[in-house]
């Protein structure tokens, strides 16, 4: 599957349109397109970008095997000239994209193509499969481990996730969103982050009895022992047995480094307080309680505020499938061509739907931070002609309600350019950082949200405006089609 040819990860109008363009236009007219989302998953304050890593991968790899042509062609709707192009395709375009990690918003391009209008036609599909996909599990995963509080999360949902491929990059943005590991071992091997894992009640059940199995899995992992505790009964067999173990370990002198019970059933609340102190009592204050079972933020933040005794959390089925919200809903939208002068005429989309109206023009994203927090005020997207400077006021103003405005003084806030550019005329100039690198650094992301942004029930909006220049460009154009 790694290795997998993924041209024809497409739909079929991405090529019925390169073989009109091919027939009827310039092929090499440069194009400008923008991926964006239009709404924050959960209805967030925010989501996190993901899905850079294999999106490179897929442009390295872009070309049309013998096999891909001669199917093509059997379908019966490419003329052989067109056939032949493909035959020879490669992307020679440039593409900037926002790193992964970063904490994004609405509207702002987190992919820009610049590229020949064939060569940026054909990739809409597999971007936005790859950065929709992997960007919603990554915002996701922020989620809950918001709600955790600093506890640690397992992201263990692969038996649930829709496929392989679900499951091995979901895994890896929910570890960038902030998971401590997965369990999925193909995921550990592929992207170099931890694998965890206990046992299930079939180990348990496969021995005469609760305490003899628990025994065993001490005797092979003394160092890693979590035993689940459920299988039978909770506060009557299973956390009185994994007691008489510990106390066995404690006895014959194997040292205690990570030990505890995992619950999986029942009142997690109730049980995990109940356990939590026969643990205490037995003289195991520092045994690790985690917890299971269909667990998602808004569960985890009712436990917390319920007393909960729970320390670790493994998070499945909601979390690899995004369950409550499972579309990103991010679009790929042409923003400019470039004329015979080689300058670009913006472009600009129409709707009934005003959110739906695009931003036109060859753009770049500003960060502002408050200067003295560090925390973010607002995001600004510009044409990549002006410059802004710390040094000089900063006027923002709301896009949708331009009466809306707040002048930030000079020295005041900071600025940060959020795309760097990845591919330059076809060939890749950026390093993806390794997972852990990038779970690093959205951990950094992160705590540049205001709390009120995080929150799940109404969260603090962060603005993205336009600037004037980019604002007036747009009215313009929307008066023009008028």
């Amino acid at each position: 599957m790694d290795r997998q040819n993924l041209t024809l990860l497409t739909d079929l109008y991405e090529l019925t349109m390169m073989q009109g363009y091919f027939k009827h236009k310039d092929r090499n007219e440069t194009v400008i397109f923008d991926a964006f989302y239009r709404n924050n998953p959960c209805d967030g304050g925010y989501a996190i970008a993901a899905g850079l890593e294999q999106l490179i991968k897929y442009i390295k790899e872009l070309h049309f095997s013998a096999e891909d042509i001669d199917y093509l062609a059997g379908l019966g709707i490419f003329e052989k000239d067109f056939l032949d192009y493909l035959a020879d395709f490669k992307f020679s375009g440039d593409i900037y994209a926002i790193p992964e990690g970063t904490v994004i918003f609405p509207r702002e391009p987190l992919v820009k193509v610049v590229a020949p209008i064939m060569e940026a036609q054909l990739v809409e599909t597999a971007i936005l499969n790859i950065i929709n996909h992997q960007s919603l599990i990554a915002t996701k995963a922020a989620r809950v481990c918001y709600a955790a509080k600093g506890d640690g999360i397992m992201e263990f949902g692969l038996r649930r996730a829709q496929g392989p491929d679900a499951g091995i990059y979901g895994a890896r943005a929910a570890v960038i969103g902030g998971c401590i590991g997965t369990s999925n071992v193909l995921c550990g091997q592929l992207f170099d982050v931890p694998v965890k894992g206990t046992h299930a009640h079939s180990w348990i059940m496969s021995f005469p009895d609760e305490y003899t199995a628990f025994k065993a899995y001490a005797d092979i992992y003394p160092t890693a022992c979590i035993l689940l505790v459920d299988t039978y009964d909770t506060l009557k067999s299973g956390v009185p047995n994994a007691i008489r173990v510990f106390q066995e370990m404690r006895e014959a002198g194997v040292p205690l480094t990570y030990y505890g019970i995992r619950l999986d059933s029942g009142d997690l609340a109730y049980l995990s307080k109940k356990a939590r102190k026969m643990l205490d009592d037995a003289g195991f204050p520092d045994a690790v309680i985690s917890a299971s079972n269909d667990l998602d933020e808004y569960l985890i933040e009712s436990l917390k505020a319920q007393g909960a005794t729970i320390t670790s959390w493994g998070v499945g089925t909601n979390l690899i499938t995004a369950k409550d919200n499972p579309a990103f809903g991010g679009v790929y939208k042409l923003a400019a061509i470039m004329d015979e002068k080689g300058e670009f005429v913006p472009k600009i989309k129409l709707s009934e739907n005003s959110e739906k109206v695009t931003n036109p023009g060859n753009k770049t994203v500003y960060r502002v931070y408050d200067k003295e927090s560090g925390k973010i005020k607002a995001d600004l997207i510009c044409l990549v002609e002006e410059k802004f400077t710390e040094n000089e006021p900063l006027l923002l103003f709301d896009p949708l309600e331009p009466w809306k405005k707040t002048k930030l003084p000079a020295g005041s806030f900071t600025l940060r350019e959020l795309p760097v550019q990845i591919f330059k005329k076809g060939e890749c100039c950026y390093e993806s950082p390794k997972t852990m690198d990038i779970r690093a650094y959205c951990e950094k992301e992160k705590d540049t949200l205001w709390d009120e942004t995080k929150r799940f029930v109404n969260p603090h909006k962060i603005y993205v405006d336009l600037s004037k220049k980019l604002y007036d460009t747009k009215i313009q154009l929307l008066d023009q089609m008028s």
